[in-house]
């Protein structure tokens, strides 16, 4: 049993993950320690779950339009049990495959809970009994435990699900109250909804969907409200009661909400309690680990990436710091990430994909004399012969003096898909010239993208 190694990674999740399996190429002796499923939030309880939800919620919109199509369906019913149960066999497929990768990348998969003894050891604890299990040492150590989502602090607030929960339930209530105003609520309330579940949104804002482009997302909340989601603007929650099933919450404008099931989608935070970083000396602010631009902590052997950092937290984004790390510590490869250019995306319906600055952000970077904003809505060909659905939506902001977009935005069918294309463009500095020289390729929706004037 080996108990020294060139790199310690705590967390095997995806940049834990990407790290792991990176640095093992490049020859180096690699331990990665995990508590809970390898494959971490985004395999597990998150991104890959969450979008075969999605797609299992689509088909109630196909199969309404499908009569226009020739198609005759005369009744259909969703069965929320099987649903789950495939898409949690699924989850125990790739958490397999994720295991058997480390196995065959030669790196050392140590299964329990880590915390520091000091900077180049860490002390792990049995999953089961929280009993010592070993110590090992280190050279250089990944932080790379992620984040766990955030109940409110209210009376009665246990009563309530947070995201990781729904996953292994066995069938979706009748109604659930969604509470929150991010993505991640956003996504459940309209997987709900079309999978025959009546929705009521809680927020606390004015808005949903912060730091996305402010006119794409009320157009997005105008279609959730076409579709029956129920949505309660400057909300706050003041308690829950009841028993599960059977649930009553109240806000603080006593309004009370009867409902089978609360969803909490108010934020999330890194899983730090049990790390005892002071042990080690690392700095956290706000709850989270600061590091550098070569993702290293105050401690020069001890990294973080991911959720754990005050940098941006999205899979993508931890798998890229996970390799930038491995190839500049152990490949001798230089290089680090690029925060500029991320494309993100709402899996909502429609669905909401945006890379660049928001309207809102070009203003307040280059002022509103300063940019040129180009517009096109229409119904897609798809719903030609139905009439049914969302009109598509598709956004440019340019620098009005370099002619470079500095902002592409798309609410509608296959956003996301079509914003990572354009993400290419927009990271090499694409000019609106460049779109408008482009040929269309007919009859697509992104083609709208290189027409519009």
């Amino acid at each position: 049993m080996k108990n020294s190694f060139d790199l310690i990674v705590l967390g095997a999740g995806s940049g834990g993950l990407a790290a792991a399996k990176r640095a093992a190429s490049y020859g180096a002796k690699v331990a990665i320690v995990e508590g809970d499923r390898v494959g971490g939030t985004c395999v597990i309880r998150g991104c890959v779950p969450k979008k075969l939800l999605v797609y299992g919620s689509l088909y109630k919109e196909h199969l309404k339009q499908a009569s226009s199509f020739g198609v005759q369906i005369k009744s259909f019913s969703a069965d929320t049990s099987v649903l789950l149960s495939n898409v949690r066999k699924e989850v125990d497929r790739l958490n397999a495959l994720h295991i058997q990768l480390l196995a065959k990348n030669g790196v050392d998969l140590i299964e329990g809970w880590a915390h520091f003894i000091d900077s180049n050891t860490v002390e792990i604890t049995s999953t089961d009994n929280d009993k010592l299990s070993r110590k090992i040492s280190g050279d250089r150590i990944l932080i790379a435990v992620g984040g766990r989502p955030v109940r409110p602090d209210v009376v009665g607030a246990d009563l309530g699900w947070v995201s990781d929960d729904l996953f292994l339930l066995n069938s979706f209530p009748k109604e659930v109250v969604v509470v929150g105003a991010g993505f991640i609520a956003c996504e459940f309330a309209c997987i709900l909804n079309s999978l025959g579940v009546q929705v009521r949104q809680i927020v606390r804002g004015n808005n949903l969907l912060k730091g996305f482009d402010h006119e794409l997302s009320e157009h997005l909340k105008k279609e959730m409200e076409s579709r029956g989601i129920q949505i309660y603007f400057s909300q706050k929650i003041s308690m829950i009661e009841g028993q599960p099933g059977n649930l009553k919450l109240k806000t603080n404008t006593d309004i009370e909400f009867p409902t089978e099931g609360v969803l909490f989608a108010t934020g999330r935070k890194p899983y730090l309690d049990r790390l005892k970083l002071q042990s080690a000396g690392v700095e956290v602010a706000n709850q989270r680990i600061k590091v550098n631009s070569k993702l290293a902590t105050n401690i020069p052997n001890i990294y973080a990436v991911g959720d754990v950092t005050d940098r941006i937290t999205l899979t993508p984004v931890a798998i890229d710091e996970g390799r930038a790390f491995a190839d500049s510590v152990f490949g001798k490869i230089k290089r680090e990430v690029n925060y500029e250019i991320i494309p993100t995306a709402v899996f909502s319906q429609p669905e909401l994909a945006a890379v660049g600055l928001s309207e809102i952000d070009a203003i307040a970077r280059f002022g509103k004399e300063n940019i040129l904003i180009y517009r096109a809505s229409f119904r897609p060909m798809s719903q030609a012969l139905s009439k049914i659905g969302s009109k598509t939506i598709l956004k440019l902001i340019v620098n009005k003096y370099t002619d470079q977009v500095i902002g592409c935005h798309m609410l509608g069918d296959h956003s996301a898909e079509i914003i990572q294309m354009a993400a290419i463009a927009i990271g090499m500095g694409a000019t609106k010239s460049d779109f408008d020289r482009t040929m269309a390729l007919h009859p697509t929706i992104a083609e709208e993208f290189v027409t519009m004037k």
